[in-house]
């Protein structure tokens, strides 16, 4: 098996892992978090994001947020959805953005209420401003395999939307299972093809553990040449507008694997474990990484780092 010797961990839990949890957490409680994530030896991770704090409150101290936790050693990311979100970024000292879509035509109008074309054409001017002005930028592509409510979605499409965002200068594609339910032969299949087709490009998996696939997934998107992954601490997340998804694959369950596999990550499993319990007071709902549950009351085998 060719393998890569270190991997990047991408931490998503304090955007994407909390932004839909129904009780609000205080932000002291984000800030430590994030804090002792990085601690942790988290290197690059989505802070917060710039949307509408009536439609996603729990992301209301967004600017707070940056202040106490942007790192300049750190690749720290804000998602920006809009003009407006754009405009937010640049009032504040971070200088990476993600932006996102939906290769599903539906989910997209469910999502933000606009067509995956209208959204792209949105995108383009702002992608290329952000670029001009020495901006870092993240493309999230949500249902790359599946959608809930039009099914499979064709590899072509995932290119094709990939392709464009090359094209308007993006730095980071970050290719989602967002609703769990790719196998490991269609994780396999589609990042080859990605890799093979935007070769100097750098592309990161995002897998969700509906289904209990989401390690199997990233095995196989390991074969395929992928040494980027997303993952949320506790396995923190989920989606809305996608019905029954979990949350995103647990960092300490992903960190777990590699690092046994005798694959680096960088990563202090305890640091992480630490993170977890000093936020899960503040949460409305219990960590579904299998890591997490096993360290509470037990010993577990630590990897050599």
């Amino acid at each position: 098996m060719k393998m890569p010797k270190n991997v990047t961990i991408i931490e998503v839990g304090p955007r994407d892992g909390l932004q839909n949890l129904k009780t609000f957490v205080p932000t002291e409680a984000k800030v430590e978090f994030i804090k002792e994530l990085k601690k942790a030896g988290i290197t690059e991770m989505e802070l917060t994001s710039f949307v509408s704090p009536k439609w996603v409150p729990q992301m209301s101290d967004a600017a707070v947020i940056i202040d106490s936790c942007h790192d300049f050693k750190a690749r720290d990311f804000v998602l920006v959805p809009n003009q407006k979100g754009m405009d937010r970024l640049k009032s504040t000292s971070c200088k990476n953005a993600a932006v996102f879509v939906g290769v599903s035509n539906t989910f997209n109008k469910k999502n933000i209420n606009k067509s995956t074309e209208e959204s792209m054409t949105e995108l383009e001017p702002l992608i290329r401003e952000l670029k001009e002005q020495g901006y870092f930028v993240r493309a999230c592509i949500s249902t790359s395999f599946y959608c809930p409510y039009e099914g499979k979605v064709a590899m072509e499409d995932v290119v094709s939307l990939c392709n464009r965002f090359v094209d308007f200068g993006v730095d980071e594609l970050s290719v989602a299972d967002t609703v769990g339910e790719a196998n490991p032969k269609e994780s396999y299949d589609l990042f080859t093809l990605l890799k093979e087709e935007l070769e100097d490009v750098m592309i990161t998996a995002h897998f969700h553990n509906t289904r209990g696939m989401a390690l199997a997934n990233i095995f196989a998107a390991l074969q395929a040449g992928i040494d980027r992954f997303d993952t949320s601490a506790g396995g923190l997340g989920g989606c809305p507008f996608a019905p029954g998804a979990s949350g995103n694959v647990a960092t300490e369950d992903v960190v777990y694997m590699l690092e046994h596999m005798g694959i680096g990550t960088g990563v202090n499993l305890k640091l992480v474990v630490k993170a977890l319990e000093n936020l899960l007071p503040h949460l409305d709902k219990q960590y579904e990484s299998q890591y997490y549950k096993l360290v509470q009351g037990s010993t577990v085998t630590e990897p050599s780092a």
